[in-house]
């Protein structure tokens, strides 16, 4: 069941039960990520629990400041955004040692997903990423490829992301597909996930998501046979 449907039953099951689980039943959720950028914003929402390190690193770049007012270098309709290395000039900044692959995570290549740039090494990802604009299975790992990581997705402002892939671009010495017009990430900075429903609440409530809607349908018939009688 999933926690939006397992709340509404939350109120009911610890006014009734005797076995609840201890505790706050709301947690922190994810943690997300708000892009601003020249053409608007975004919100990223990271997947810590199945691509732990690649998170971590993203974060620690985002803390530092390091991606603001970097510019997205690379810009392909219904394909790929891609930014996080360069600021206006293409000059590149310096970043942190590489990262060992997650994409072996089950995380794969769809709209609206972020995943890590690299170069042909499979574990060069420093703080290069790219948001795919459309499906993209070849870059998901497979038996002839190593694949890119996924670790994240837009949950809000992907538009802004489509208007960004859309913008005219040329080509500049050895790098293709650049905006005429810089499209800078202005900043990117950490946000609290939303709260979610506690682990142990949510496997109690699938236990019990039959007995607590009869309990409270019952509760409910009473109260109103009360009133009505007076």
């Amino acid at each position: 069941m999933k926690a939006k449907s397992a709340l509404g039953l939350l109120l009911g099951a610890a006014l009734i039960c005797g076995g609840c689980p201890t505790g706050d039943p709301l947690v922190e959720g994810p943690p997300r990520v708000r892009i601003t950028t020249s053409m608007g914003e975004f919100l990223i929402e990271l997947d810590e629990e199945l691509a732990p390190n690649t998170v971590q690193n993203f974060l620690q770049y985002v803390d530092e400041g390091f991606y603001d007012n970097t510019v997205f270098h690379r810009v392909i309709h219904w394909f790929i955004v891609q930014g996080g290395g360069y600021v206006s000039g293409l000059e590149a900044k310096p970043t942190h040692d590489p990262i060992a692959s997650e994409a072996n995570n089950g995380l794969l290549n769809v709209r609206g997903t972020i995943g890590m740039a690299r170069s042909d090494d499979a574990n060069s990802a420093t703080s290069q990423f790219y948001i795919n604009v459309a499906d993209n299975p070849a870059f998901n790992l497979s038996a002839t490829s190593p694949g890119y990581t996924v670790f994240g997705r837009v949950i809000e402002g992907l538009a802004v992301v489509d208007q960004i892939a859309a913008v005219p671009t040329e080509t500049r010495g050895n790098y293709s597909d650049v905006p005429i017009e810089d499209v800078v990430l202005l900043t990117a900075k950490s946000e609290l996930g939303a709260r979610v429903l506690a682990p142990s609440w949510e496997t109690y409530l699938e236990g019990v998501q039959y007995g607590v809607q009869s309990a409270l349908r019952d509760a409910l018939v009473q109260l109103l046979e009360r009133l009505i009688s007076g």
